[in-house]
């Protein structure tokens, strides 16, 4: 076998490059279902932390930048003739150089895609338990570790599919469910109306508290715009010729999905706020309560969700890793090899959110170093290494504006969460 035919044997077999044939709608649905995570549901709290002025400005900018940032990478895939960028670190290591590109992208990429699977074990598992809580309120209570497992069960399952494109049956599933149960969070709140005592003034108990409630909300915000690490990815499976490149179906579906997100995050937010001011608990489910069925139903859509956002999640992280195995290790590419690697991430996503279920305020912390720089000024300083537009023309300011306003997100989320995880350190549990 020549190196050439063996290069293209494993690029046949690797998840990302398995197949180019998607149809413009996977795009929609996996970057729907990538971007909108349960962190929807957290919306009106983060509203009622920034108060109407700051809080609408937060969420539609963060919506306008992503947007922007997205569109600069689908037009990057394609950038240099003949040849495609199937990975956010292969487009870093154009723009970068061989070494540093996989040093700037890798880690945080990674701690995207990881923390977020493990924070999606987390919610399906809780999920599962608070479906179990409504439907049956005189059962005997159950430890969230082994709704966890029972969660993970599934995922053990679904991560055996080869390739993005086999699992958009999931992804359209979980896509869909985040629309459901959006649309029911703020339907809900509209039906229940304003509540008697509304207050929309700040709940803080002092000016310090109120700025850091202020940096934690900003960050929960940014982390819901956060589908960049899989948008490379996903853009590999499309086909391209010279007529229609694969940008054209891919931004189709990105406007799409990207409708699908301000349909989803908008009326939450701003209802949700509207009906119960800071009232409001930080998973609006909660504050809603009844029609018992009706918040069922929610968390059912909520676990069909989370199972398709921890396999689009997942995709990448499995490609690095086999990648790593049958390139450098020289592994050969079999099943045998795929269905003992990915086993063993998905085991290791339980085991961390088994033994650390209060990850997801650790992600803020985290994901302020990883999920702003990936989705919101990344993309520009690699934008402006490859064009090099003129100084001070539109390109150029739009582009340093994205990044001075996405280096202050991630100096400004992480304080918050830090101080966050300090304030209610002591109620964190190992193995709840």
């Amino acid at each position: 076998m020549t190196e050439e035919s063996r290069k293209s044997a494993i690029d046949d077999w690797l998840p990302v490059t398995a197949s180019r044939n998607a149809k413009w709608w996977y795009s929609a649905f996996h970057n729907l279902t990538a971007m909108v995570g349960a962190g929807v549901l957290s919306l009106p709290y983060a509203m009622s932390k920034m108060g109407w002025g700051p809080g609408t400005v937060a969420l539609i900018l963060s919506w306008i930048i992503t947007l922007f940032t997205l569109w600069q990478m689908v037009e990057m895939h394609e950038m240099v003739p003949d040849e495609r960028f199937d990975r956010y670190h292969e487009l870093g290591q154009y723009a970068f150089g061989e070494k540093l590109g996989l040093y700037i992208v890798v880690p945080q990429q990674l701690l995207v895609e990881v923390g977020t699977c493990i924070v999606y074990m987390v919610t399906g598992g809780k999920s599962v338990q608070k479906v179990y809580g409504t439907i049956c309120p005189t059962c005997k209570d159950i430890k969230t570790s082994y709704w966890i497992m029972i969660f993970a069960s599934v995922n053990f399952v679904l991560c055996q599919c080869p390739s993005f494109n086999s699992i958009s049956f999931v992804s359209l599933a979980a896509a869909i469910m985040s629309i459901a149960y959006s649309t029911i969070a703020w339907a809900a709140s509209l039906k229940k109306g304003v509540q008697p005592n509304v207050d929309y003034g700040y709940k803080s108990k002092s000016t310090a508290d109120g700025v850091f409630n202020f940096m934690s909300a900003l960050g929960d915000v940014a982390f819901a715009y956060a589908a960049h690490n899989v948008v490379l990815e996903i853009q590999a499976t499309m086909p391209s010729t010279e007529d229609v490149p694969s940008k054209k179906p891919m931004w189709r579906g990105v406007i799409l999905a990207y409708i699908g997100v301000a349909f989803c995050y908008f009326p939450v937010a701003f209802i949700g706020y509207y009906v119960y001011g800071n009232s409001v608990e930080d998973n609006i489910l909660i504050t809603l309560e009844h029609p018992s069925w009706l918040i069922a139903a929610a968390n059912i859509f909520v676990i069909v969700h989370v199972i398709g956002g921890y396999q689009v999640f997942s995709m990448p992280v499995f490609d690095m890793m086999e990648t790593l195995l049958v390139k450098q290790f020289k592994l050969p590419p079999c099943f045998t090899l795929r269905l003992v690697a990915r086993t063993i991430f998905v085991a290791f996503t339980m085991a961390v959110a088994i033994c650390v279920p209060f990850f997801g305020s650790l992600l803020g912390f985290l994901g302020g170093f990883a999920f702003a720089p990936t989705s919101y000024f990344l993309p520009c300083i690699i934008w402006l290494k490859v064009y090099k537009p003129k100084r001070f023309s539109l390109s150029w300011i739009v582009n340093w504006t994205c990044i001075v306003i996405g280096v202050l997100l991630m100096t400004v989320a992480p304080i918050g969460a830090l101080r966050n995880i300090i304030i209610s350190i002591e109620d964190y549990k190992f193995f709840s």
